[in-house]
């Protein structure tokens, strides 16, 4: 996980009105889906699979996250408005991972609106937070105060300790289907909550006044 420090940089209005809701992003993948598409500047068979998956995925941890009470009450406490964007694409293992939790709680204050847009279409904002300096990796959360359009901070692409699980594993050269399983099968143990924590660390952080 890469965060930033509070900074004066603000986040272009145009990007808020390309974005979409969360159910309108669902929408889109399943209607993609039906053509065996997916969102993107690359097609493939394999991509296709991926974004069914994730689909389930996404589907199914909607269903089962639970929002842990002292995340709640942080979130809960927002009392300025803040747009929540996130860069993502239908096909993201990671983002399948992340984009229901974030949906969840953002469900918790009116105060938070989630939006999300695609990576391939908005390269310009997408190189503004390479991982590494170098890496496109999704899905990035970019926070800012909805009024001034100020950032307050930004998270991702997953939460630090699979990210250095993830480092681990390809400096020992693993093959790549079996760190994706690995990846996962540390999503599933956690269930969100990491994800939770982080974010409501953050925000809790950059809620209080500014000397």
């Amino acid at each position: 996980m890469e965060t930033s420090p509070h900074t004066t940089k603000v986040i272009d209005g145009k990007y808020a009105f390309k974005a979409m809701d969360y159910d309108t992003y669902l929408q889109m993948v399943a209607g993609l889906l039906l053509e065996n598409k997916v969102t993107g500047s690359i097609q493939s068979e394999a991509l296709v699979e991926y974004s069914r998956l994730n689909m389930h995925r996404m589907h199914r941890i909607k269903k089962t996250m639970q929002v842990l009470p002292e995340v709640k009450s942080i979130l809960e406490s927002i009392t300025v408005p803040q747009t929540w964007l996130v860069l993502t694409e239908g096909w993201c293992g990671d983002a399948a991972q992340i984009l229901p939790a974030l949906h969840g709680l953002s469900q918790l204050n009116g105060n938070i609106k989630l939006l999300l847009l695609l990576r391939d279409e908005n390269l310009d904002l997408m190189d503004q937070y390479l991982t590494n300096k170098s890496s496109k990796s999704i899905p990035i959360l970019i926070v800012y105060d909805s009024s001034t359009r100020e950032e307050l901070f930004n998270w991702g692409p997953r939460p630090a300790e699979v990210q250095e699980k993830l480092l681990d594993m390809m400096q020992k050269g693993m093959p790549y289907e079996t760190i994706k399983e690995e990846v996962h099968r540390w999503y599933a143990k956690d269930r969100t909550n990491s994800i939770q924590h982080e974010i409501s660390n953050l925000v809790h952080e950059h809620s209080q006044p500014r000397p």
